[in-house]
């Protein structure tokens, strides 16, 4: 995980994204996942570019059963973008790099 990247909890995820006052994009994954692997180095990339405008994270759904079942995560990657608490975009597989930092640049503006 990059140095940008926020390791979410079903113990910090209220705290930490619910209550942030950024927009915050999570992904949910799983260590056997083989497209959430693939993915994970645009996620640190992106964390590293939106950093301080854009919180950044990943929870692994296997460790917080109850975050991904408040949300319905049916199959991963499934990305979600949060703003004040509420999911404003759910990305599920692979979207393309232009896709999340189209989103990523709208919510830190608003």
């Amino acid at each position: 995980m990059g140095a940008n990247t926020i390791e979410f909890t079903d113990d910090n995820f209220s705290q930490e994204v619910l209550q942030s006052n950024q927009a915050v994009l999570v992904d949910f994954w799983a260590p056997w996942c083989g497209p959430c692997r693939q993915i994970a180095p645009l996620i640190d990339q992106l964390a590293t570019q939106y950093a301080g405008t854009v919180k950044i994270g990943k929870l692994n759904i296997d460790d917080n059963p109850q975050v991904t079942s408040q949300y319905g995560i049916q199959s991963i990657p499934t990305l979600l973008l949060l703003r004040n608490g509420e999911v404003t975009e759910r990305f599920v597989g692979m979207p393309p790099r232009m896709k999340l930092e189209e989103a990523l640049t709208s919510a830190q503006a608003s």
